[in-house]
């Protein structure tokens, strides 16, 4: 197929967008691809549409390879299926929720376990029809609080999630390993760098669970890896290694001090070295730092609670986050602490927390035998020699504090390591959530109910558009990989010179007639403006039909290795074609 840029809907901008953050933004804008419309919502323009479909087919293919089967469910989605899971309630503000102009209740569907869940209740009843793979590609919804860096993350996305039912968890695995392989292969052929890690099950439910991250400096996912053991992992889902209970026997009773201006961890501790409480240097190590939250809950109900971590670490959000949902996190206003005076800003111990039943939820490296400094509930004063297991006993422990470069990994087997990166896939062993939740069962090979299994398995497909971008740009433009690229090669004529047009036209019906997809740049555009936007662009390879063809000669430029080679011009689509068809 031959597209000429005189004809092609396309403008290319010279400056950055306003509003773009990452060079993926910048770029799919600048080129042409993407337009927005609204926060978090674009259109795909003819340009971005071909990348985008093209991404779509590698998905495709390769869970086609695994025997998976496509299908569509709608967007909008009634209200009920959700209501039966609880996760009405429990997406919280990321659901867009409308009604009909009977006053149903509908959402747009931002995944779809309910429904098909439901599809297969509805359409299979015996066990021989089992194991089955459904997948579809589709627009999700979510209302992103703060949409941002483009299609990376928006409201509007497109994803592809397939769902798998099996008779028994030896089934289950093998869907799953399946998906596995199949995932690398997809992120493979789209010439992604990527790192497999252990991830939560967030609102999705579920066991096992891994995501496939691109790494990326502009990543808004946090992992970690051990070098010594090859351990993975996002930050939400590393497991602390707790310490073993320390004895509590002859250990110093616990003395309240006057700490006056002391409400930060630095100033606690320029204290404590100042008076010579211990004897050593204290560092903020030694310290507890009790940070106050709310827990706001699906039904509405709202908790205080008290998170407990060294002072030497502060609290990650995303850890505290994934902790406790379906929960969401907030913070304590000034109206929460005036109504519980027992919470002394700055001055806040466990005792008084436990005193007035709020819960207490501590790091897992505060152990029995443990000794702290830390508040002792009165404006001015802290405790020091607080010993766990006999002084207070915490309600729990909670993965809240931050993971830091250095810590011990969760194998025992070395440390931490920590890197930034985009997810583009995850999946899980959803085990029996939804089909509890509906009732899916099949008759047994001994005629008697048996439940289904499942599993879910997405990868972002609008995003792995921006991903590759990301990933494989330059400071001139864009860089696309042959799997993806929307043209297999640009044609670009250099000079006004008849004889070279009508050598163009020649080479681009022969490439196109062996079968090829080119972009022809056949405007009357300066040739410095024309290079500018193939290099924007970024098809693979660029050929420049300009004063070498008088000689014989074409320029064949590889855009990702910027080697630019003269090549007889008898010869070009032959060595085109070697080149794109490896």
């Amino acid at each position: 197929m031959i597209t000429r840029l005189s004809r092609l809907f396309l403008r290319t901008l010279r400056d950055d967008p306003a509003d773009a953050e990452v060079p993926s933004h910048k770029l799919l804008v600048r080129a042409g691809y993407v337009r927005r419309i609204a926060p978090g919502v674009y259109t795909w323009l003819p340009l971005g549409l071909r990348v985008l479909h093209k991404v779509e087919e590698v998905v495709r293919q390769e869970m086609n390879t695994i025997g998976a089967q496509e299908i569509s469910l709608p967007a909008l989605l009634p209200r009920d299926p959700y209501e039966t899971t609880n996760r009405w309630t429990e997406y919280g503000d990321g659901l867009f929720r409308l009604q009909d102009r009977k006053g149903a209740d509908y959402l747009l569907g931002p995944t779809h376990e309910e429904l098909f869940a439901l599809t297969v209740k509805g359409e299979y009843s015996s066990y021989k029809d089992l194991p089955v793979i459904l997948y579809q590609i589709q627009t999700k919804y979510r209302d992103e609080e703060r949409p941002r860096a483009g299609i990376l993350r928006g409201r509007e996305f497109i994803m592809k999630d397939s769902y798998s039912f099996d008779l028994d968890e030896a089934g289950l695995k093998a869907s799953y390993d399946a998906h596995r392989q199949a995932y690398q292969r997809i992120f493979d052929r789209l010439g992604i760098e990527y790192v497999i890690v252990a991830a939560t099950s967030g609102a999705m439910g579920g066991s096992a669970s891994e995501e496939f991250l691109a790494n990326s400096p502009v990543g808004e996912d946090t992992y970690v890896t051990c070098r010594e053991s090859g351990y993975a992992a996002n930050v939400e889902a590393v497991i602390t290694p707790a310490p073993d209970p320390l004895p509590i026997e002859g250990l110093p009773e616990a003395v309240v001090h006057d700490t006056p201006d002391t409400p930060t961890i630095a100033t606690l501790v320029e204290w404590a070295n100042r008076a010579g409480v211990c004897d050593r240097p204290v560092t903020a190590a030694d310290t507890l730092k009790n940070v106050m939250v709310k827990l706001r809950r699906p039904d509405g109900k709202i908790e205080i609670v008290g998170i407990g971590v060294p002072g030497d670490r502060e609290v990650d959000g995303k850890r505290l986050g994934a902790s406790v949902e379906p929960a969401e996190v907030e913070l304590l206003t000034d109206a929460d602490f005036a109504a519980n005076p027992f919470l002394v800003k700055g001055y806040i111990g466990p005792k008084a927390l436990q005193a007035n039943g709020v819960r207490y939820l501590v790091d897992p490296r505060v152990v029995p035998g443990t000794s702290w400094i830390t508040g002792a509930d009165e404006p001015g004063k802290h405790v020091v020699g607080l010993v766990v297991g006999r002084d207070f006993t915490p309600d729990g422990t909670i993965e809240a504090a931050e993971v830091r470069d250095g810590d011990p990994s969760p194998d025992g087997r070395g440390t931490l390591v920590s890197a930034r990166g985009i997810e583009i896939g995850h999946i899980f062993q959803l085990g029996y959530k939804y089909t509890d939740a509906f009732e899916v069962d099949v008759l047994g090979e001994n005629g008697k109910p048996v439940r289904l299994i499942m599993g879910s398995y997405g990868i972002g497909v609008s995003r792995m558009v921006a991903v590759i971008a990301e990933q494989q740009h330059d400071d001139k433009g864009l860089r696309w990989p042959s799997e993806v690229a929307p043209y297999d090669v640009h044609v670009v004529i250099a000079n006004k010179d008849e004889a070279a047009r009508a050598g163009a036209e020649q080479v681009v019906a022969t490439l196109d007639a062996q079968g090829l997809d080119v972009l022809f740049d056949d405007r009357t555009a300066s040739p410095g403006v024309k290079f500018k936007d193939a290099e924007l662009l970024g098809m693979p390879y660029v050929l420049v039909i300009g004063r070498g063809w008088t000689e014989g000669k074409i320029e064949l430029r590889d855009r990702f290795s910027g080697e630019a080679t003269d090549i007889p011009a008898d010869s070009a689509v032959e060595t085109v074609l070697s080149r794109v068809r490896g």
